[in-house]
């Protein structure tokens, strides 16, 4: 058999245009990947999507009003660090959203406010109370044993 070499070089330059075009798109895929950010570094970060994870600092209010905008809620976060900042969120106030431990925050930092995108509640609490119930039931089943 006798290969064709110009089908050849035409098939491996396809195929070198095709990984090309596969890592182009990975990389730019990689540009909207994002790491969770304290406070004081999404602000050197200014305009870049970020992730935060702070608590609502309820000593500061916590403005939402449905009646007026049910599309805007504003609070102050503090992060692990003690860094503030003001966030404005353009959705719905979320169900328990003062009653959560820690909160995860997706947006971005436009001057000294945080534009969160989304808000995703940690509520421990709930887990606590699961495993209340787990040793509540073990305790009921070694004194059925005894």
């Amino acid at each position: 058999m006798r290969y064709n070499k110009k089908k050849m070089k035409k098939v491996h330059i396809l195929g070198l245009l095709f990984i090309a075009v596969v890592i182009a798109a990975l990389i730019s895929l990689m540009g909207d990947l994002s790491t969770y950010d304290s406070i004081e570094s999404a602000r050197k970060k200014e305009g870049k999507f970020v992730h935060l994870i702070a608590k609502i600092d309820l000593s500061e209010p916590v403005v939402y009003d449905p009646l007026k905008d049910p599309n805007l809620l504003t609070f102050t976060a503090v992060d692990s660090l003690g860094f503030t900042t003001k966030v404005i969120y353009k959705n719905a106030k979320p169900t328990d959203f003062e009653k959560s431990q820690r909160i995860v925050m997706k947006g971005s930092m436009v001057g000294e406010t945080f534009e969160c995108k989304e808000i995703v509640l940690k509520c421990p609490s709930k887990y606590k109370d699961e495993q209340g119930m787990q040793e509540k039931k073990l305790r009921t089943v070694s004194q059925l044993r005894k």
